[in-house]
């Protein structure tokens, strides 16, 4: 009974916001064209409500999906038609929309003992969803197996045994994901266990649940959050430090599989720039774009030198994508809480646009067909 008034309770407040969200257009039964729907992602209003929208290639909005409570990462399948928008940690939420149509569909509640973790991602073939989600007593991890069925989603199995408190999940290959597994046990967002977490990057067999590796970092105050992958398939990591603020650590590392995990190079004083944590980072060719909402900035390294090049102010720097489209040069896209939106060359080019929108924390971009 617990989870149907749940259920009504998040529908009740997910109604509330589409009567009030200024973003809002009526949706057709036309598709949206493809090339004017480019990037996803979450988003906040000034009058205190969610959406995930969807916009076009200069992040400005085309319509939007009321969310009850905040949200954080979006899944998007393979083909891009479907999206899942996840609650922010420790949320009570998810909800599927379909991309191309702007048709919400039914949302599916946390079960009582469970809380969703803030991300996603679909299997190759999109017919099912791995989700970061944790116990709410002990934040024991979870990833969540979920089946599309008749545009709703069942949970078909759990995988656990890897760690406390994951947040981003990626897929690394078709039987293979990568965890960032904070390590930080938590009541609420308030953090319990800080002396003796453990986090690490972790890698987890689809078919079995098994983990088939895990590595960590020396520093067991480095959470590690948000993920994102090279070319050649090594994994990099941002990190959330929850040490002593005066210390200027490093907040992003690489991993090549069977190795250690690399922290990337900056000073002291320039680690202290990103306040302690990473948002989104995306890699385009060479190099790696990192965000710092906290920060109010990026950074951008050369990934053979593991060398940072440059740190950028950006008022709320949130999310970052990558376009490789070949409409437009390949080029980093990156949002900001405040509503500006910068598109970087790999390069150095800037262009820059400043939309209404408050974008949250991450940016996907919707595959081309």
């Amino acid at each position: 009974m617990a989870i149907d008034n749940h259920k009504r309770k998040l529908l009740k407040s997910s109604a509330a916001a589409l009567a009030l969200s200024p973003w809002l257009t009526a949706c057709s039964s036309s598709s949206l064209q493809r090339e004017e729907a480019a990037l996803v992602s979450c988003s906040r209003t000034a009058n205190g409500h969610f959406n995930a929208v969807v916009a076009d290639n200069n992040g400005y909005p085309i319509y939007s999906i009321p969310l009850p409570e905040r949200g954080h990462g979006v899944a998007i399948s393979p083909n891009g038609e479907l999206g899942v928008a996840f609650a922010r940690r420790p949320g009570n939420y998810m909800q599927l929309f379909n991309i191309e149509t702007g048709k919400s569909y039914a949302i599916t509640a946390s079960s009582p003992d469970r809380y969703f973790y803030g991300h996603g991602v679909f299997s190759s073939d999109g017919m099912t969803l791995y989700t970061t989600e944790g116990e709410k007593k002990t934040s024991q991890g979870i990833i969540g197996v979920y089946q599309l069925r008749d545009h709703k989603l069942v949970k078909v199995n759990e995988f656990s045994g890897f760690g406390i408190g994951p947040h981003e999940v990626i897929r690394v290959d078709d039987t293979t994901l990568a965890i960032g597994v904070g390590g930080i046990h938590t009541d609420g967002r308030t953090p319990l266990n800080l002396e003796s977490m453990q986090p690490a990057l972790v890698y987890l067999s689809t078919e079995s649940g098994e983990v088939v590796e895990r590595v960590g970092l020396a520093d067991h105050k480095l959470s590690i959050r948000h993920l994102s992958q090279t070319h050649d398939g090594r994994v990099l990591c941002g990190q959330q430090y929850r040490g002593e603020p005066e210390d200027g650590v490093p907040l992003v590392a690489i991993h090549q599989r069977g190795g250690a995990l690399i922290p990337l190079n900056a000073e002291p004083e320039e680690w202290l720039r990103f306040n302690h944590y990473i948002a989104s980072i995306a890699v385009l060719g060479t190099h790696v774009v990192a965000t710092s909402p906290r920060g109010n900035c990026y950074g951008v390294w050369d990934l053979e030198t593991n060398q940072l090049i440059e740190i950028v102010s950006l008022v709320d720097a949130s999310g970052v994508v990558v376009e490789q489209s070949g409409v437009n040069p390949p080029q980093w896209h990156i949002s900001s809480g405040a509503g500006k939106v910068v598109n970087r060359t790999e390069s150095g080019m800037v262009t820059s646009h400043q939309t209404n929108v408050m974008w949250d924390n991450h940016w996907n971009r919707i595959p081309l067909k």
